[in-house]
């Protein structure tokens, strides 16, 4: 059976994302908080870390009125002002309003559908159009999706988020050793050395059908599901029996299984310095901190975060790494 059209992204995508974020910005419709950067290599891993402290006192979201009424929900019937595009006929794309890397946008359902839920083909084929997008006009797109209480996902409404990399590295240049960060996913497709925690990779390309991207996304949910539970039956659909993240770019596929959204960390004293929580962008092997004492730890003993990061997900075996 012939494959229905793809949902095809703006040819001129990242200009579309660039304008809309600055206008938006200038319009005091989103807001930005810049970070310091350093990098850190645990255990040889190139991981960068961020420093945001005007992040502690980002608003919260308006709590309803009413006692019955709906939360706020800023993925539904997005202001003009937030919205980039439309990818017909099923999601949207808007820009993410409390911003720490610029041009952070997000690619949305239209409809209400559940954060929770397994990802369905077409959540896929749309996020990879914006990924081909970047990638066509010579730039590269990290996509990442956070499912379930561990995963750092904030917004019940189906998203996920994109991030170009170029603006990931923003601050990288002024760090020691910047050079030598690239996303994570990437890097340990075909890795042997074992990670501090089971992440599943495959290679994906422009080839692909869509089927055989969603395929090979299953795939890898199957794998994470099979690995924290050992559970024999993972429907293809519906809620998701673990918390997960996952991740995309142009050529590959990265999905780790969550335990924990953080853990807390100390300073050289043994004293507790704060705690760390991590999302989707571990994927791509970064971190961020929203206190002084936080910022400082780490950066005094980097290994502090391969602590962290063994204790947010399945602990990793030889049968547990690897590859599609």
């Amino acid at each position: 059976m012939e494959e229905m059209a793809r949902p095809t992204a703006p040819s001129n995508l990242p200009g579309l994302v660039k304008a809309a974020f600055t206008k938006a910005r200038a319009n005091g419709d989103l807001t930005y908080y810049p970070t310091q950067a350093a990098m850190l290599t645990p255990g040889s891993l190139a991981f960068q870390l961020r420093f945001s402290p005007s992040l502690a006192s980002k608003p919260k979201a308006p709590k309803p009125k009413e006692p019955n009424a709906k939360p706020f929900n800023p993925f539904e019937n997005p202001s003009a002002a937030m919205l980039i595009a439309e990818l017909p006929p099923s999601h949207n794309l808007v820009l993410n309003k409390f911003a720490i890397v610029p041009e952070h946008f997000i690619l949305a359902t239209k409809e209400a559908k559940p954060q929770t839920h397994v990802l369905e083909k077409d959540d896929i084929d749309a996020a990879y159009a914006c990924i081909r997008a970047y990638h066509t006009a010579g730039q590269e797109l990290f996509t990442f999706f956070n499912s379930g209480e561990h995963s750092g996902a904030s917004q019940p409404h189906r998203h996920l988020q994109l991030l170009p990399v170029e603006r990931m590295k923003d601050g990288l240049e002024d760090a020691d050793r910047g050079g030598e960060w690239d996303v994570l996913a990437d890097r340990i497709r075909g890795r042997k050395k074992a990670l501090p925690f089971s992440i599943f990779t495959a290679a994906i390309d422009a080839e692909m059908s869509g089927e055989e991207r969603h395929d090979a996304y299953l795939a890898l949910y199957k794998r994470a599901v099979k690995a924290t539970i050992a559970s024999e039956e993972v429907p293809d659909k519906g809620e998701a029996k673990i918390s997960y993240n996952f991740a995309m770019t142009s050529t590959s596929m990265a999905l780790c299984p969550r335990t924990a959204e953080g853990a807390s960390i100390q300073n050289r004293s043994d004293e507790e310095a704060g705690s760390v929580a991590l999302n989707g962008t571990v994927l791509a092997g970064t971190a961020l901190v929203k206190n002084q004492a936080e910022w400082d730890a780490l950066r005094e003993n980097p290994d502090m975060l391969l602590s962290v990061l063994r204790k947010i997900g399945v602990p990793p075996t030889d049968e547990l790494q690897g590859n599609l």
